[in-house]
């Protein structure tokens, strides 16, 4: 405050001296008196004006400041409820410039918070359609267009953690049984002619659907291969059995007995 004291005072001061040298211009030059006064007053009016100028600049940008204070006020108020942050409090502390300053910078905070939950909300959205789309399972229950709360997030990464677990428990079992079903289809001596079946046996373990009906599907499939095999197995023992018997009545020598039982 001193300081600009000064200044002015100073600012005074050259004005006079200017208007002494003007004064001793126009009297060498031999200008009249009433022109002088004149020429006085047009240097106030100029002088003047260009005060009157500043005045309203500095009016306008004070208008701003406070213009743009109340702006980001109510966007602080906004960002804090769609953060579910506390109320905004204003601190009424400081110049208005530095309150401008702050509170802007404030806003810049909290816009970059948004701007980044939402990107990571994009992010787990993705991998949620991606896992729901090979187990066939419903995406996680959350609202795409708020913002969401750390909270929420916190729970949809540990509900992906829980679904790529179980997709990755799934595909293990998948694998596993898919080579059971193969395996048995070829001491079976059997094709797959259901699309089920293809689907199982043809196609690339990543393009099946680890839904949970095609996981029961797929061990009712194992179930009823290992089924037929028992079924198989008990008659091939019975008809053992009975060529054993005919061997004996009839006598057969054991030599030719030997080279059918290699066959």
């Amino acid at each position: 405050r001193v300081l600009s004291e000064i200044l002015a005072a100073e600012t005074v001061s050259c004005l006079n001296r200017a208007m002494v040298v003007l004064q001793d211009i126009w009297d060498e030059i031999g200008i009249p008196e009433k022109q002088q006064l004149e020429r006085t007053e047009a240097v106030k009016k100029h002088i003047e004006s260009l005060l009157d100028m500043m005045i309203s600049e500095e009016k306008n940008l004070k208008e701003y400041l406070l213009n743009s204070i109340a702006v980001c006020r109510k966007e602080l108020d906004t960002l804090h409820r769609e953060l579910q942050l506390a109320p905004f409090e204003v601190e009424e502390q400081g110049t208005i410039l530095q309150m401008e300053k702050d509170l802007r910078a404030r806003v810049q905070v909290l816009l970059k918070q948004k701007r980044d939950r939402k990107q990571e909300l994009e992010t787990l959205q993705e991998r949620d359609r991606d896992l729901c789309d090979i187990l066939c399972t419903a995406p996680f229950c959350i609202d795409s267009n708020a913002v969401p709360s750390l909270e929420d997030l916190d729970r949809y990464r540990r509900h992906l953690v829980s679904l790529s677990a179980e997709k990755e428990q799934r595909q293990e079992q998948f694998v596993s049984t898919k080579q059971q079903i193969i395996l048995l289809m070829e001491e079976l001596d059997l094709s797959p002619d259901t699309s089920f079946e293809q689907d199982v046996v043809c196609k690339d373990d990543e393009a099946f659907c680890l839904s949970k009906d095609n996981i029961a599907a797929l061990q009712n499939l194992l179930q009823q291969l290992e089924a037929q095999r028992s079924q198989n197995e008990a008659a091939c023992t019975e008809l053992r059995s009975r060529i054993a018997l005919l061997w004996e009545r009839l006598q057969i020598p054991v030599e030719e007995r030997e080279s059918s039982v290699v066959h």
